[in-house]
């Protein structure tokens, strides 16, 4: 719930603390700082970040904040005029030294060199809960690699990723979180389309929370200018806070480091494919070292199902980021990171050997996740073509992801009737359906004959498929309604969203009218289906 001061004096006595928590900086203290401290854009060299104040905002006003993330770091805030100067950055979070980070990238397959924090900026390092998470403000003001940008973001853009911070967190899916959401009383101009016609909109801050937001643009950066001492220093430090358990560093260490990385990495894209799940901008400053999904730009979930499609206009000609191609790009960008990491190798089979099996073990967890959807726990005796036909059956016909996997979810499949009326449900086809029926139906026997064979409790394995395939996403359309209300003063739709959000997998049948497929008015609707990085 969103509300407007504290519910009881505790609370209020939890969040004055809180706001006093003592800082325990471990970036900003143990590795390289920018020497100039001015603030303006400059190519940075031998450094992992540059100090750099926030903006401070008009009006500040809090539109919203994670309630649920404030119990599970044990911060216990409620919404009152210091924290919203403090997420907005009209404040300093208890005398921290804010910086952002330097890191380089590969946008759209192209070395971009120097990227950076162009518009966040890091206000405290604080431990919670047992673990030292890192404040970020994005929007926040300029910083010196905000390469003469203004260094701000709009409401549009911070209701999207404050709310899909939240809904990926709650779906299990390895994301950094998104703690606030800041009106600033300023406006912003943009060109949303990039088409020539820039308005002004109304400015806001996002104040998202990790344990680390190092991308695999950090390591590059210095790998390309060949700083080795500095790229080992950041590796060290890495390896030090985040995988301890891999030990002191040495080659080997190294190397368990990579193939960390990668399996986390990839994981996490098993679940974007699971959820259907477009991030829309896979650039290798756009990638965790964490293995969490970062930088909510133009992202979007499937509805009818097309391994082709992607929600960035920038990617529109080309499509590198489409949602069947999120597994290659995510390799091509962890080659890039063993490419960076082969100066304190320097040898390329033990990289190679990494990326390689990365490969092999992916499919077989695909496999594995796409039977889970189905309700099958033996993939290894599936064929080889049955996942390849679904998918190009659910293509042909149109079929709405989330939907079909949770009506399946919800239908024993003894009548291949039943299975029927689920594709008419789904689809977004208006005509001619009835054409793909054959196919389907093949593929629905090989089905039921895989269920038959398991000899499963039925209730119990659609129980199981209910935990992997969500009720509820984050469609865009649900987004941009948000947007538009809260464009008017009107937050109760992003409060609403938040709260649906927190539990996907539930029936919820009073929120019954989000289980729906995509209007037609949201077709062609901007921000309902292509979008672009403006923010």
């Amino acid at each position: 719930m969103c509300g407007h001061s504290p519910r009881n004096t505790l609370e209020k006595e939890v969040m004055d603390d809180i706001l006093k928590r003592e800082i325990s900086a471990y970036f900003s203290k143990e590795l390289p700082a920018d020497p100039e401290e001015e603030n303006f854009s400059r190519q940075v060299h031998q450094a992992c970040f540059s100090y750099a104040e926030t903006k401070k905002p008009r009006n500040p006003e809090i539109v919203h904040f994670s309630s649920e993330l404030l119990k599970e770091l044990v911060l216990g805030l409620e919404n009152q005029a210091e924290f919203t100067k403090v997420m907005s950055g009209a404040e300093k979070f208890n005398g921290f030294k804010s910086y952002a980070m330097c890191y380089g990238g590969h946008q759209f397959g192209n070395w971009a060199g120097q990227l950076g924090d162009g518009r966040a900026i890091n206000i405290a390092e604080i431990d919670a809960n047992g673990s030292n998470w890192k404040l970020q403000l994005k929007g926040a003001g300029p910083t010196p690699y905000s390469r003469g940008s203004d260094g701000l973001a709009v409401l549009r853009s911070s209701i999207r990723e404050y709310l899909c911070s939240e809904a990926m967190h709650n779906l299990g899916v390895p994301t950094t979180r998104a703690l606030s959401l800041v009106k600033t009383g300023d406006l912003v101009t943009r060109d949303i389309l990039y088409n020539g016609n820039p308005k002004d909109e109304l400015g806001a801050v996002v104040c998202r929370l990790a344990l680390s937001f190092i991308r695999f643009g950090s390591f590059q950066l210095f790998a390309a200018r060949g700083d080795t001492k500095n790229l080992k220093k950041l590796f060290d430090y890495t390896i030090k806070h985040h995988y301890p358990e891999l030990g002191k560093p040495s080659k080997e260490t190294y190397l368990l480091f990579l193939k960390e990385v990668v399996d986390r990495t990839m994981d996490m894209v098993i679940h974007w494919q699971r959820v259907g799940f477009v991030h829309g901008v896979m650039n290798t400053d756009n990638m965790s070292i964490l293995g969490l999904t970062i930088d909510y730009g133009p992202y979007g979930w499937l509805e009818d199902y097309d391994p082709n499609w992607t929600p960035n206009t920038t990617d529109a000609q080309h499509r590198r980021y489409r949602f069947g191609n999120q597994p290659n790009i995510a390799l091509w960008n962890l080659t890039q990171l063993a490419n960076a990491m082969y100066p304190l190798i320097e040898e390329v089979d033990p990289l190679q050997k990494i990326l390689e099996e990365s490969q092999v073990s992916y499919i077989t967890k695909y496999r594995e996740m796409m039977a889970q959807k189905l309700g099958l726990t033996d993939w290894s005796s599936i064929g080889k073509d049955f996942f390849k036909t679904l998918e190009e059956n659910l293509a042909k016909s149109k079929l709405d992801y989330t939907l079909f996997f949770r009506e399946l979810s919800n239908t024993g499949l003894t009548s291949a009737g039943k299975f029927w009326q689920i594709v008419e449900k789904t689809t977004y086809l208006e005509n001619d359906i009835a054409e793909q029926k054959e196919n389907w139906m093949k593929w629905h026997t090989e089905y039921v004959g895989y269920i038959n064979a398991e000899g499963a409790n039925e209730l119990d394995r659609l129980a199981a498929m209910r935990k992997v395939n969500p009720k509820y996403v984050l469609r865009n359309y649900m987004a941009q309604l948000a947007i538009d209300e809260a464009e008017k003063g009107n937050n109760a739709l992003v409060d609403e969203l938040y709260n649906l959000l927190l539990t996907p997998y539930d029936e919820q049948p009073a929120m019954e009218k989000w289980y729906a497929k995509r209007p037609e008015w949201a077709r062609h609707k901007v921000g309902c289906s292509m979008l672009s990085c403006s923010s």
